[in-house]
């Protein structure tokens, strides 16, 4: 049986508040029973869920690995993402493709690309 990708984790100082902001992202909702040590969003989709477990240990330096997002109506995407709480860091038009770097609530980057 081949490997699937099963979860995409988070670290988290408050699984159920990042779990929150993610599931706004995405347009979801957390799935039940998560608390503040640990959470999920879209579980039941079928696809990757994200999960959101409490650490000690504060986040330090760059993450290694982000998420790419993408939409077409990437201006709105964008002012929606940034009254969620996201911050924005920097913007980008390269190899084709015009993104935005934004940070979580905890500080975890990710792009978000314009479909053009």
């Amino acid at each position: 049986m081949p490997i699937a990708l099963e979860n995409v984790v988070f670290d988290s100082s408050d699984a159920t508040a990042l779990a929150t902001f993610w599931a706004g992202v995405l347009s979801s909702e957390v799935d039940a029973g998560g608390n503040e040590f640990f959470a999920t969003v879209n579980k039941a989709a079928g696809g990757p869920t994200l999960m959101f477990l409490q650490v000690p240990e504060p986040r330090v330096g760059k993450n290694r690995l982000h998420l790419d997002l993408a939409t077409a109506d990437w201006s709105a995407e964008v002012d929606r993402l940034i009254a969620l709480g996201a911050k924005r860091h920097d913007e980008h038009d390269e190899y084709g493709t015009h993104w935005i770097t934004l940070a979580d609530p905890e500080g975890n980057v990710f792009d978000l690309a314009e479909v053009r």
